[in-house]
């Protein structure tokens, strides 16, 4: 059995690769970065 191939014969990293481009985008799209910090802010406001 070579590495990287699972039983079913599967490319793991070539799976991962293209996991990674899907989400990379979709993350990239959606995710405002401003708007995480302020959540971020926010919550660390609440614990102290």
């Amino acid at each position: 059995m070579k590495p990287n191939k699972t039983a079913a014969g599967t490319n793991i990293q070539h799976v991962k690769q293209q996991n990674a481009g899907q989400y990379g985008t979709e993350f990239a799209t959606e995710t405002d970065v401003q708007h995480v910090k302020q959540q971020n802010a926010k919550s660390e406001a609440k614990k102290s």
